[in-house]
């Protein structure tokens, strides 16, 4: 039977206090929003990112919908689970050479019947170009066309209707999240204007794990809304080697670490290098003391099958970060 989207909309976040050394000498409050899902693949930001381009699929009454990710795509794993779950027939074009059915990804978006397009990098620069997006409505007629991490003006409105201002502990002075594709951030900041009702405004930072000199054009696009009406965002470089998909040993070991002492998994591509840029910040006096900051857990932990596959992560890493529940 498939589900109803209104019986899988009730979205239950769970906020967690890290208590840690740095954080009490810094005298800084770190609050980790981790919102879960009946679906564990679509949790995250992912859900909130894909529900109103179900919703429009369902409304339209369109065919299905096309996508686009890299071969160990956190979104495509999403879309595939989330095409199954509500019955909507799903077409994904890979950035890659070929489709390797030992990918665990791709292996787990085949197995939830998603079509996937082996597509070359030259060609996949073209996704967002307005001739190939004509070429793709000829070719798939009456499917929706979702871009790469759902990050367009509906995965904005999701991303908007977070909470992650108000902690448990009481309104917070900084929002942090990783930011890739930039709908995420973007949604932060949509919401920002609407919680912001007083004279002091949360900051809102975006932990960038790309090295990508449009994102802010990009973010500004996908906001389409006056900055008088915004809270101060800005992008911060998670490292000096930007490029997407590369685990540096420091990473990986910071997930871990803070696997073994919080139960909260991470993984070192996304969520993990943002989080340990933030404690690296911390660490630098960066934040006033009594600053209480919220930071987003975007999910995607399908991610370490993957880095174990492509050893970039070995056996004893991958088990402990598999092993932590939170997350």
């Amino acid at each position: 039977m498939l589900l109803p989207i209104a019986d899988f909309a009730d979205l239950s976040a769970n906020w967690y206090k890290i208590l840690d050394p740095l954080l009490a000498k810094a005298r800084v409050e770190l609050w980790l929003y981790c919102p879960k899902t009946a679906e564990p693949m679509i949790s995250g930001n992912k859900w909130m990112k894909l529900q109103y381009h179900i919703k429009l699929i369902q409304q339209q009454q369109y065919r299905g919908f096309v996508t686009f990710g890299g071969a160990f795509s956190n979104h495509l794993a999403a879309s595939a689970a989330a095409a199954e779950l509500f019955g909507i027939p799903a077409t994904a074009y890979v950035r890659a050479d070929s489709i390797d059915q030992q990918n665990p990804t791709l292996q787990f978006c085949l197995a939830k019947g998603m079509t996937l397009i082996a597509t070359d990098r030259q060609t996949y620069r073209r996704r967002q170009q307005s001739d190939f997006l004509e070429l793709l409505a000829l070719r798939h007629p009456d499917c929706l066309i979702i871009p790469e991490g759902g990050s367009s003006a509906l995965g904005v409105r999701g991303i908007a209707g977070l909470n992650l201002n108000d902690t448990p502990a009481g309104p917070a002075d900084v929002i942090a999240t990783a930011t890739a594709s930039g709908g995420t951030l973007a949604g932060i900041i949509s919401a920002s204007k609407q919680q912001n009702t007083g004279t002091a405004q949360t900051q809102i930072l975006g932990l960038a794990v790309v090295n990508d000199a449009s994102l802010p054009a990009k973010i500004k696009a996908l906001l389409k809304a006056k900055a008088d009406h915004q809270a101060p965002w800005r992008i911060i470089a998670t490292a000096p080697d930007q490029r997407y998909a590369r685990c540096a040993a420091e990473h990986i070991d910071f997930c871990c670490k803070f696997a073994l002492s919080h139960n909260i998994a991470l993984e070192p591509v996304y969520t993990g290098r943002a989080l340990f840029k933030l404690y690296q910040m911390i660490a630098a006096g960066e934040f006033a003391p009594g600053s209480r900051i919220s930071f987003f857990h975007t999910g995607g932990l399908q991610g370490l099958a993957g880095l174990y596959y492509r050893q970039l992560i070995n056996q004893q890493q991958y088990q402990i970060l598999s092993a932590a529940t939170v997350g």
